[in-house]
């Protein structure tokens, strides 16, 4: 950048102000980027209590209803008030601390497993039992007699096959999953499925006995069931079926019944704005360590120390924080859509799922996946996508925010405090993050990925990590008390993080656009992606008004937005000119 702005007197301007922009963060150090949350939360927050939650919590299969999920609430709850959190019927008007839990019908009926067992007739040795893969069994599958059951086994090569195959009172083999042929399979009297469909990310051929859970519709009509394999299950089966062994037995046992949903709601009412909030939101549901009994609590302990702090007057909470745990975006949806008095006070929504990885064994990396900003239209660059993956955006789904860079600055200083890696990733939806951006709301997700073991029964207690838990925990719990007690000054620095941030964003897309101009691609087009950049961060800009709309900030906010459409000016003028 230095030699393209030494070029003429006005760019050296430019180049004049980028350097003074690092002095003037560094002036603000003590006082404006408040490490006092830091200073405050670090020595409290040591990762135990999340640790110890996220270990009773993944031991259940967990869905909503059932005994699992519903033990986790009642955890939840004893901590809670061992926190200082009173139950909110309980409570009186001086009482800031408090917590419900809610209770609502469910459509369907909940599900757990009980046991399972797949294995060849007359042999002793079993295909898979559920003591050692408990993901064996496909959620809401029914159970089979309690004798089990023995049929034929009925390879299929391509779903186009089915319509041709006897399939009554068979079992069917597949390389695929149930995705548009579940009914078609019913209708044909099949007894169950085998299926085996692990993603190369979960590197099946190594981690041989991983499987990832699967899951059918509701079986409250029928007798249908499902087990999926993993790697080592299904070459098993393959070289039997080559010497003629079609015959398995099959036991299944699993629990269906009526149950209502739980969802644990924590408040510190806030002492000045107390309509104003924030929300974060961790899921219960799923079965593994890290997806999610690691979000319920890293979540947890971060409301412990909170209550801690208020307790001990050592902090104040001048807007409500709010932490939720429930089912998976059903829940923060619910608490959006219930009450829109409540959801206009909602300033920023923050999802913790898969918080607690051991990367050195899980792989992948912390991310923070940031709201929809322009690298989820051009993906380019440092800016990638997981093996998750997402949809190209496009321009009218981008969601300017300060949210994104001052999680981010946060969240890489408490990086460089602990030696602990963290990075990005654009927009790709999926966990509680979403309903708040689908309701205007500022809202992102704090996760890993990849991760070789998501989803599988190997995702167990000793793939989490108790200093990852304490790393998320501290800097979500530091940015959280810094954002309910946002003040001018806040702002002011909020807008130096922009600021900073903006430029080195056009810096680096003026590079891609150099680069890729000179493998043939148009100005145009390159245009089009600076100019994006340009308006989502004057956008971002403006958004700090919601933390402090006095003179000083606005001001603030429309200075540094002429000088941003400036440097962008100059920019385009040296592309153009390339």
């Amino acid at each position: 950048m230095s030699q393209f702005l030494e070029k003429t007197c006005t760019l050296r301007f430019f180049y004049a102000l980028l350097l003074v922009i690092p002095l003037h963060l560094h002036s603000q150090n003590k006082e404006g980027e408040k490490y006092e949350y830091f200073d405050l939360v670090r020595p409290k927050f040591d990762g135990k209590l999340a640790y110890e939650t996220t270990d009773y919590v993944a031991q259940y299969w967990r869905v909503p209803g059932n005994t699992g999920f519903n033990n986790s609430v009642k955890w939840i709850a004893k901590e809670l008030e061992k926190a200082g959190y009173v139950l909110e019927s309980k409570a009186d008007a001086n009482d800031r601390l408090t917590y419900r839990i809610e209770s609502r019908p469910m459509k369907d009926p909940t599900w757990e497993p009980v046991s399972a067992r797949l294995e060849f007739l007359g042999q002793t040795d079993p295909i898979l039992v559920s003591t050692s893969n408990r993901n064996m069994t496909y959620l809401n599958a029914a159970s089979t007699p309690t004798e089990g059951i023995t049929a034929e086994v009925v390879p299929i090569g391509a779903k186009e096959d089915i319509p041709n195959l006897d399939l009554k009172n068979k079992v069917v083999f597949m390389e695929f999953g149930l995705n548009g042929i579940y009914q078609e399979l019913l209708d044909k009297g099949v007894l169950g499925v085998l299926t085996y469909n692990n993603p190369t990310y979960l590197q099946p051929e190594k981690n041989i006995t991983s499987i990832q859970f699967r899951s059918l519709p509701p079986q409250t009509n029928t007798k249908f069931w499902g087990i999926a394999l993993s790697f080592g299950a299904k070459e098993r089966l393959k070289s039997a079926f080559k010497r003629g062994e079609m015959m398995v037995k099959v036991n299944i046992q699993t629990k269906i019944y009526e149950a209502e949903e739980l969802t644990v709601i924590a408040n510190i009412k806030g002492s000045k704005k107390p309509s104003e909030r924030l929300v974060f939101s961790a899921h219960i549901q799923e079965p593994g360590a890290n997806d999610n009994a690691s979000g319920v609590g890293v979540q947890l302990e971060m409301a412990s120390v909170a209550a801690n702090l208020i307790n001990s007057g050592q902090i104040d909470c001048e807007r409500t924080m709010t932490f939720l745990w429930g089912d998976e975006i059903s829940s923060t949806h619910r608490y959006i859509q219930e009450d829109k008095t409540r959801a206009q006070g909602i300033k920023w929504g923050i999802s913790l799922d898969m918080v607690g990885e051991n990367t050195d064994i899980t792989g992948g990396s912390f991310l923070i996946e940031k709201m929809p900003d322009p690298s989820a239209i051009w993906t380019r660059g440092n800016d990638k996508h997981t093996e998750w993956g997402g949809e190209v955006l496009s321009l009218k789904d981008m969601t300017p925010h300060y949210l994104n860079d001052f999680i981010i600055h946060n969240f890489r200083q408490q990086g460089e405090f602990a030696n602990w890696e963290v990075n990005t990733n654009p927009f790709e939806g999926g966990s509680d993050h979403t309903p708040f951006l689908k309701a205007d709301i500022p809202g992102l997700l704090l996760w890993h990925f990849t991760d070789q073991f998501y989803h599988t029964d190997n995702d167990r207690i000793d793939k989490v990590s108790q200093k990852t838990l304490q790393n998320v925990g501290t800097a979500a719990l530091a940015s959280g008390l810094q954002l309910v007690n946002a003040d001018e000054k806040t702002a002011l620095w909020i807008l130096s993080i922009l600021e900073k941030e903006s430029f080195e964003r056009l810096e680096n897309e003026f590079k891609q656009s150099q680069t890729a101009i000179e493998k043939g691609s148009n100005f145009k087009f390159e245009k089009q992606i600076l100019s994006a950049w340009e308006e989502w961060y004057k956008k971002a800009y403006g958004s700090v008004i919601d933390i402090d709309d006095s003179p000083k900030t606005k001001s603030a906010i429309a200075q540094k937005q002429s000088d941003l459409k400036s440097y962008y000016n100059k920019l385009i003028g040296r592309l153009k000119n390339q």
